[in-house]
């Protein structure tokens, strides 16, 4: 047991996604990953087009089902896929690809119910931008709320509004921290998105944004690393040599620092992403994916140190 950690499970030193599953449902759980064909408001030229500037063709939803196939199809190939690893799991439903509150109540009503009513699924996580929740939107998740185990997903990337504007976002920080605001008062559970090693940061740059985040109402992160994938505008940057990407050793200390200043309380969904291998530009070394997560496992360890260890802010987080 790691003294002053209350989060432990195998030999992870921070409050993993599986420990909050398996405490919670006493089984494994694992998301199945829906595209519902959304699209996405700085896409389609309502905010801006092009999307952001990292942004995949699949909207950042690579992994995700088929959006030809209807919900359930989608469902039930990518379950049955998973079973093969996990049996006797639980699931929860995630809207994953662009924006998924992007559309009429009554379109979103009917996607998210048509997955919640699959067999034992258990919640819901729903991934969308924080300047697209219509307030009739907002008070349907809060209904939905009461009836599933509901996360909504919002990616942030950065507090940095300079940042933002480089890498096409279409809001800055404000509008992020109002939405958050809103779904809190509804006690709607949230999980920020950040991205380390976006264009023009710095360490201190990077650490500020998770200083913030650990601030925040927020109860759960995604800690992401900035993939260049073919045909997305970053793509163009760094062909031209104008993107410089992160080493594999300077993302572990920025993961790791970040970490460190992170509530216990705030689940940690994920510590790095995943690239398609046919479209990834880089960094090459993330598609090891287990190495990365082996070597944040022993820098933690190497350092004697663990997630919260120097968050000092007296402030409690409500996890259900």
């Amino acid at each position: 047991m790691i003294e002053g950690f209350k989060y432990k499970i195998e030999n992870k030193r921070y409050h993993t996604w599986n420990y909050y599953l398996r405490q919670k449902f006493g089984c494994k759980v694992f998301k199945v990953s829906i595209n519902a064909g959304f699209t996405c408001p700085n896409i389609d030229g309502t905010i801006g087009y092009g999307g952001c500037s990292y942004c995949s063709k699949e909207g950042s939803g690579d992994f995700a089902g088929n959006p030809s196939d209807d919900l359930v199809k989608q469902f039930n190939e990518i379950k049955t896929t998973m079973e093969k690893k996990w049996q006797n799991a639980k699931y929860i439903g995630y809207f994953q690809a662009f924006t998924n509150t992007y559309a009429p109540l009554e379109v979103l009503k009917d996607k998210y119910e048509t997955i919640l009513s699959q067999e034992d699924v258990v919640g819901l996580s729903i991934s969308t931008r924080p300047d697209c929740i219509e307030e009739e939107v907002l008070d349907y998740l809060a209904e939905l709320n009461e009836r599933t185990n509901l996360w909504v997903e919002l990616g942030l990337q950065s507090i940095h509004d300079k940042t933002s504007d480089i890498i096409n976002r279409g809001h800055g920080f404000d509008s992020f921290e109002n939405c958050v605001n809103e779904l809190r008062k509804r006690d709607i559970d949230v999980v920020v998105h950040i991205i380390n090693g976006l264009p023009g940061e710095t360490h201190d740059m990077m650490l500020e944004t998770a200083k913030k985040v650990s601030d925040m109402d927020v109860q759960g992160i995604k800690i992401h690393l900035l993939h260049v994938i073919e045909g997305t505008q970053l793509a163009h940057s760094l062909k031209k040599g104008e993107l410089k990407l992160m080493e594999k050793d300077d993302y572990i200390t920025i993961v790791c620092d970040q970490l460190e200043i992170l509530p216990q309380e705030m689940v940690v969904h994920r510590l790095t992403g995943d690239g398609k291998l046919d479209d990834l530009l880089g960094p090459m070394w993330s598609l090891k994916k287990w190495e990365v997560l082996n070597a944040i496992d022993y820098e933690l360890k190497r350092r004697n140190s663990w997630q919260g260890k120097y968050y000092k802010v007296d402030k409690e987080y409500s996890i259900k």
